[in-house]
């Protein structure tokens, strides 16, 4: 099975070469987006102990998710909030 690419690859390093300035900003910028989208999910997972989905319907759980996505946005902009 392929994975569905929605851009060009994250740059890697050769063996015997080290990774271009370029290749480093790219990379660079790739995963500090990265980092932001992982946090909420980390938030969701560790936070509010949503490992798994019971199967209750497909509507149910898009709603849960959605609400657990929102809540764990607030939850990482407490601080700015308060």
């Amino acid at each position: 099975m392929k994975a569905m690419s929605s851009g060009p690859r994250l740059s890697s390093a050769r063996r015997a070469r080290g990774l271009t300035d370029e290749q480093r900003r790219i990379n660079r910028l790739t995963s500090s987006f990265r980092s932001k989208v992982e946090h909420v999910f980390r938030v969701v997972k560790r936070q509010f102990g949503y490992t798994r989905t019971r199967y209750r319907g497909l509507y149910k759980n898009s709603q849960q998710i959605f609400c657990q996505l929102t809540l764990a946005n607030i939850y990482i902009m407490r601080e700015k909030l308060a």
